[in-house]
């Protein structure tokens, strides 16, 4: 399932992963419908525009792993936040032409075939770059829990 508010995001990522059954929203009330009504492998979450946190939390009731996507919420905090309420991934946007290769690890780590946060170990320069070396620091929660699943 895929969840954005912006039709040329939704497209991409329809493209992207055209090998995958996809169903789609672009807003809060259609999303929060689908996820509680139908299994999920994934759900890929915008943050913004369509109430990413509250999707999380239902996709997180159904047990449906998440898969947060983001451009005008990539911030240290908006990254620890997702990780912290129980996101399974926090990509950036700009990153998504990847996103086939994040799904790959989190479906693999679902069935235990993979370490859970191999996703971070692929981005963790990217993050130091847009947030600063050191970043995670401030986030001594959130920097333990990663550094526990994935090193």
């Amino acid at each position: 399932m895929i969840v954005d508010d912006e039709p040329d995001v939704m497209e991409t990522l329809k493209d992207l992963l055209g090998m995958c059954a996809i169903d789609d929203a672009a807003d809060f009330e259609t999303a929060e419908k689908l996820l509680n009504r139908n299994k999920y492998d994934v759900a890929v979450l915008d943050i913004m525009g369509v109430k990413g946190y509250d999707l999380l939390e239902i996709a997180k009731k159904n047990g449906i792993p998440a898969l947060m996507l983001t451009a005008h919420a990539l911030s240290p905090d908006n990254f620890a936040k997702a990780i912290s309420e129980g996101a399974k991934a926090y990509i950036p946007k700009e990153k998504m032409t990847e996103i086939d290769v994040y799904l790959a690890d989190l479906l693999k780590a679902q069935k235990g075939d993979e370490k859970p946060y191999r996703w971070f170990s692929r981005l963790k320069s990217f993050f130091e770059t847009q947030f600063g070396k050191g970043w995670l620091e401030s986030y001594r929660e959130v920097r333990d829990e990663l550094e526990k699943k994935y090193g």
